[in-house]
């Protein structure tokens, strides 16, 4: 980052994906704590022009608030590094590996930690028959914030119809039950476990809208679980080659102890608004909003 004293810092928010409402909400909670930090900052809706704005603005740091396809699968994260600015969170590679949740499995594995079986299929061959024996998941192999989940009960005698807009090629996955888990890793620390409740399917809606969910934190869970949680979300985060923050989600079936826990993914931008899970964490451990923003733009570099 720069050394200037008021260091010049564009947010990027918005953006074409599916998750743009919650990039937006991101954006500008970030912008609004890194204004109170000191920070002159530019607000920059990423659209088709955006390497010409960055141009003109010639910012010191570059701060990621996008969510989604484009904004969190390498894409922007190469126009970056083509223009040399400084940005936050993780580089291309690792934002493309966490992005495509077959390879992060495989990044998984290599790296021994667990997760459940799964494949990917076009979507006739879902709607044909099953693909595994219920219950299991179809979903988007590469998009967040549980956009266009379908859970697939045990005991269904058809398999899904999906709707139109669901992309061609999905990813069938075995149902994991149990408990929502998540920990997120600022730089190589791992913070804390955070219990999701809900009142069913942690879908979209659970995460975003108010009274969608109610997070207990830290967990109340055993020590072995919660201390399992911490390991496995920072060599989550060091196998995929992540930087500045990542959030890593688990399973936990109660019934199964510590082999029923297991990882689904890993997000290289996590929701930034001061109630998000990784905000809520990082204030947990004694790091406000605006601490953990201005640690992201310190910690911003190009080759990452």
């Amino acid at each position: 980052m720069s050394s200037r004293a008021n260091p010049k810092v564009a947010v990027l928010l918005g953006g074409p994906s599916a998750e743009r409402e919650v990039s937006l909400s991101s954006g500008r909670e970030c912008a609004a704590a890194l204004r109170g930090e000191g920070f002159n900052v530019t607000e920059v809706d990423a659209g088709p022009d955006l390497a010409e704005r960055l141009v003109a603005l010639a910012p010191d740091v570059v701060f990621n608030a996008l969510h989604g396809r484009w904004g969190e699968d390498g894409c922007v994260q190469g126009l970056l590094e083509w223009l040399g600015l400084p940005y936050t969170n993780s580089g291309v590679l690792a934002s493309a590996l966490a992005m495509d949740k077959e390879r992060t499995k495989a990044a998984y594995r290599a790296a021994g930690l667990p997760v459940v079986e799964s494949l990917l299929a076009s979507k006739a061959q879902i709607e044909a028959a099953h693909l595994m024996a219920p219950p299991y998941v179809v979903k988007p192999y590469n998009e967040g914030s549980s956009v266009g989940v379908y859970l697939v009960q045990e005991g269904a005698n058809a398999p899904p119809r999906l709707s139109e807009d669901m992309p061609e090629t999905l990813m069938v996955e075995t149902y994991a039950p149990g408990r929502e888990l998540t920990t997120t890793v600022v730089g190589d620390r791992a913070l804390t476990v955070t219990d999701i409740l809900t009142d069913g399917w942690y879908d979209y809606d659970a995460k975003y809208k108010v009274g969608g969910s109610r997070h207990v934190l830290p967990a109340q869970i055993p020590q072995d679980i919660f201390d399992a949680c911490l390991d496995y979300a920072l060599r989550a985060h060091e196998a995929l080659g992540c930087r500045g923050v990542s959030r890593t989600d688990f399973r936990w079936d109660e019934a199964r102890g510590r082999d029923g826990l297991i990882l689904l993914e890993t997000n290289t931008q996590p929701g930034m608004t001061p109630t998000s899970l990784a905000p809520e964490q990082a204030a947990h451990c004694g790091m406000s909003f605006g601490q953990l923003c201005r640690w992201m733009v310190e910690d911003a570099s190009c080759h990452r």
